[in-house]
């Protein structure tokens, strides 16, 4: 917490009443920038002396270094040159704020502007006489329905609330689309503006912003040419479509087996009426007892594989020669019957 923290926060709300001067200064600018007790001491007693209210700010959940504030803007020439060079925002950037503290040059604008511009005057300045306030604002001109602005050409306006005092009557003077008023700019934040507008007898309030736009592309993604390469069907799948082809065709030759199949087969017949009641545990036991035979009886299997395996592939050469030949004595028989059926015709 700064030196003065505690004394500053219990200040009471005097406002500017019977000050129209400003004091004389508590102590020189040097003295001031060097040492942050006589800063706090001083700004204290100032605003005492001014009859304003002083508080310090808190901003991302720690209070505002205003000494640190206060050296930072008069080495850049003061606030009203730190505005016009639009320096805030290298500013802020000494005091690091948290990513969560958004709008962070805008807001020590404005509690430099409340606390800090009149101690300013006095102390870097040396200014004495009528108490004056910061240069106000050029007006902007703009136009609601195209938003066109002369001082500010890339601004967008996002949003306007209408504030508008009750009135007695009836409001004749509303505003309609295409309608131009003058505008005042009220704050700036990191993103763009604060205006205030007046239309007619209506007062709107609204924010410009500079927008950003994604860049987007008319292009169309080109295709691209994927090659996709073949796969082999897996041995289930095999399987399937030879059993599928022998359910549409009787005459095809039935599947070879492995002698791991014809172990299950044999194993399976027995154990059915060895353990009746365990037929869900049979894949598992015999799967095991093949595990467990020997490199010779395993042998004897695999060699009934082989065999079967021949025998599928000499009855599979029978059939397809078969099927050729029953399909060319088909197509002859057609050829027959149509050129009897020309004949028969002429």
């Amino acid at each position: 917490m700064s030196p003065a923290g505690k004394g500053l926060k219990g200040e009471s709300s005097r406002g500017l009443q019977g000050v129209h001067c400003y004091p004389a200064p508590l102590s020189t600018h040097d003295e001031v920038v060097k040492d942050a007790v006589v800063f706090w001491d001083t700004l204290r007693r100032f605003h005492f002396m001014m009859n304003t209210r002083f508080m310090v700010p808190v901003i991302g959940g720690k209070e505002l270094d205003l000494h640190l504030l206060y050296v930072e803007v008069t080495r850049r020439g003061g606030y009203e040159k730190v505005v016009e060079e639009k320096k805030w925002r290298e500013v802020g950037s000494i005091f690091m704020f948290s990513p969560t503290t958004t709008s962070a040059s805008y807001v020590l604008r404005k509690h430099y502007r409340s606390l800090l511009f009149s101690y300013e005057q006095v102390h870097f300045f040396k200014k004495q006489g009528p108490i004056c306030s910061p240069a106000a604002l050029s007006p902007v001109a703009f136009s609601i329905s195209n938003r066109n602005y002369s001082d500010k050409p890339e601004l967008a306006l996002v949003k306007f609330s209408s504030q508008m005092p009750k009135p007695a009557k009836p409001v004749r003077d509303c505003p309609v689309p295409g309608s131009e008023g003058t505008g005042t700019i009220t704050g700036k934040f990191d993103c763009g503006y604060l205006v205030t507008v007046r239309l007619g007898s209506e007062v709107l309030k609204g924010v410009l912003y500079h927008p950003e736009e994604p860049v987007q592309s008319d292009a169309s993604p080109e295709p691209i040419n994927v090659r996709v390469p073949e796969t082999k069907p897996s041995g289930r799948r095999s399987r399937l479509r030879r059993r599928s082809r022998r359910r549409e065709d009787p005459n095809h030759p039935k599947p070879n087996r492995s002698g791991y199949n014809f172990f299950f087969a044999e194993k399976h017949c027995k154990f059915k009426s060895l353990y009746p009641n365990r037929e869900r545990e049979f894949t598992k036991m015999i799967g095991e007892s093949w595990t467990n035979l020997t490199a010779e009886e395993r042998m004897v299997y695999q060699n009934i594989g082989v065999k079967d395996k021949e025998r599928y592939k000499r009855e599979l050469e029978e059939y397809k020669e078969t099927k050729k030949l029953r399909q060319t004595m088909e197509v002859n028989r057609d050829t027959e019957f149509i050129s009897k059926a020309k004949e028969q015709s002429q």
